[in-house]
């Protein structure tokens, strides 16, 4: 059964008191409208990220209004899911943390685009422009399905190894490397896909 395309809207509101960082909240109604807000006025918000002024692994702050619009690639992550065997859910999940749906996104380390793909990453995959959000997002999502299949559908272990590289989570003896960039990424993943997979099945 495929999940009903999600549709995005914003309620994020700046903070207003001086230093203030507002978190943001999430949840799906029963339309599918994804709402944001940073004044959770409903039981049905949950925490999305820590804070707006925790950063991506772009090493950019979370764009309240990028998230917003993040329906323009529903289409894209659904078709990239399909086509690499993997769940949209956890696409999504992984391109927040990555790059907040930024598509211009660029790391200091030279990771571009939704998924945040390095040079060798996307040409390993088949992806000669890494900006365009179609070729970014399929070139990903068939990296993750490698890593799910390579760690054995171990979610924890492919999502370290997004992060950290197949060869730290070997050299690790198969598990989450101790760096605490990737003890980080991979619970804060895992939280984003929870929450979108349960609000998912409750629509």
């Amino acid at each position: 059964m495929s999940l009903k395309p999600l549709i995005f809207s914003a309620m994020v509101l700046g903070a207003t008191a001086a230093g203030a960082h507002p978190r943001i909240y999430t949840y799906l109604d029963a339309d599918g409208v994804r709402h944001y807000t940073d004044v959770p006025d409903d039981n049905r918000y949950k925490l999305l990220v820590m804070s707006a002024h925790d950063l991506t692994e772009s090493g950019d702050h979370y764009d309240p209004a990028l998230l917003a619009r993040a329906t323009r690639y529903d289409a894209i992550i659904e078709k990239a899911a399909v086509s690499a065997a993997v769940e949209p859910n956890l696409l999504r999940a992984v391109i927040v943390v990555e790059s907040g749906f930024n598509s211009r996104a660029v790391s200091k380390r030279g990771a571009v685009g939704l998924m945040q793909l390095m040079p060798a990453t996307a040409s390993r995959f088949g992806v000669s422009n890494r900006y365009d959000p179609i070729q970014n997002i399929r070139g990903g999502a068939r990296y993750l399905k490698f890593l799910m299949d390579r760690f054995g559908q171990d979610v924890r272990l492919a999502l370290a190894a997004y992060n950290a590289g197949e060869d730290a989570v070997d050299r690790n003896g198969g598990q989450i490397p101790p760096f605490s960039e990737t003890m980080a990424y991979v619970p804060k993943v895992l939280r984003i896909y929870h929450l979108l997979a349960g609000q998912a099945r409750s629509t």
